[in-house]
């Protein structure tokens, strides 16, 4: 069986072809800024033996129609295809930020389910519209295979209601649906279970605190292979600090800003989601550049990285309280596998209270070069510490298997 994995945004596709018979990744690309005068396109095809092809090229492409045409011929190019037929892709697995309180599995593309994912829109009006988009053009461009739609939120479906409400007036629930959805599902879903595995446990008996660790970021308690929470809420702006993003504060900061900066709900909007974070405390959303201006004496740059290590750290204790036992830490995403600076001063703050150390010589090692499930504690931690690259993408691939096979 193979499978297309897309996940189509506002201006871009990024895709994954897959072999499911041993999980093989066949093709990977991104075509970027659509419909913009150039657009940017980048394909890689990988072969058995261990080589791959590789283009990248700027073209116009005008929308999402032209774009997923050229993924399609890109598939069975003579000298870049990894398929010769499109008859050979088994199912087309579509990311879905957002599936609300009634789309908690991977479902078949229906008209009934596009009809739900409509609803949903409202909660994540960006990435919910370019998927819609994504499923029209990919069933038109791949019209034997079976589409199906993997949402990021569904992972985090098995809180308990004491976690993911808010203490509004419940109204708000029922009729606007405010609550905490969670979302990086996927991304926790995959590198708990991998996590488990590596450690020798079945993950039905494993609690795992996943750390994701991007330009957006969130940190969710697994318990016995089930999020019980996580540290978004209604929308991927709560929890951490993150690259543009504010994370947790106090809510009335809100109606502060609008009063004295004379700014509508969009304007306030905007400074939390684009103009805070990294960026709004040293001047870079990139926590490469925050790490390098810290090393370099920059007092900025070192609150940034001190700020994001202190809020993981707190994520983690009360985590903890919530799980009751931890069997491992994982460390995932860009930052997450790549920015051991950021997980030494983490666990530096976890030692004391809980016994939990870091392998400097293991953590440093282990830096941009990860490409399985690595311990990076110290042989004497009370709790393993892992860096476990994520694949989302894989992930959807796997979920629309087993669906298919339930079938």
């Amino acid at each position: 069986m193979k499978i297309l994995v897309i996940n189509t945004g506002s201006s871009s596709i990024k895709y994954r072809l897959f072999d499911m018979e041993n999980s093989h990744l066949l093709a990977a690309g991104l075509i970027e800024k659509i419909g913009a005068d150039i657009s940017h396109v980048s394909h890689k095809a990988y072969r058995s033996d261990g080589s791959s092809e590789s283009m990248k090229k700027d073209q116009p492409v005008k929308n999402h129609r032209d774009g997923l045409e050229i993924v399609a011929a890109l598939l069975i190019d003579e000298k870049l295809g990894s398929i010769a037929d499109y008859s050979e892709i088994t199912a087309v697995g579509h990311r879905i930020v957002h599936g609300g309180e009634n789309l908690l599995e991977p479902e078949l593309v229906t008209p009934e389910i596009v009809e739900e994912i409509m609803k949903v829109v409202p909660l994540a009006p960006l990435h919910n519209k370019a998927h819609l988009i994504g499923i029209e053009v990919a069933q038109s461009v791949f019209p034997n295979a079976s589409h199906v739609v993997v949402f990021d939120t569904a992972f985090h479906h098995t809180m308990p209601k004491h976690a993911y409400m808010y203490a509004v007036p419940y109204e708000l629930y029922e009729k606007y649906k405010v609550r905490k959805y969670g979302f990086h599902g996927t991304s926790h879903k995959y590198v708990s279970s991998e996590a488990a595995s590596f450690i020798g446990k079945d993950k039905k008996d494993t609690n795992v605190i996943s750390i994701h660790l991007g330009n957006g970021s969130s940190i969710t308690a697994v318990k016995n292979g089930e999020c019980v929470d996580t540290s978004m809420g209604l929308t991927p702006l709560a929890g951490l600090i993150m690259g543009t993003r504010c994370g947790d504060i106090d809510p009335a900061v809100c109606y502060y800003l609008s009063k004295n900066l004379e700014l509508d709900s969009q304007g306030v909007d905007d400074i939390l989601n684009k103009k805070s974070g990294f960026l709004g405390i040293c001047g870079s959303s990139d926590l490469r550049e925050v790490r390098d201006k810290a090393q370099s004496g920059d007092e900025r740059g070192k609150l940034a990285l001190d700020m994001l290590a202190y809020q993981i750290a707190k994520y983690v204790g009360s985590y903890y309280a919530v799980l009751g036992s931890v069997d491992a830490i994982v460390f995932t995403a860009g930052i997450g596998e790549n920015a051991a600076i950021v997980r030494e001063m983490v666990l530096q703050k976890l030692e004391l209270p809980f016994g939990i150390k870091v392998d400097k010589d293991k953590n440093w090692h282990n830096n941009g070069c990860i490409s399985a499930p690595t311990e990076i504690s110290a042989d004497d931690s009370k709790i393993k510490v892992l860096v476990v690259p994520t694949n989302e993408e894989l992930q959807i691939a796997k979920d629309t298997e087993a669906l298919l096979k339930s079938k």
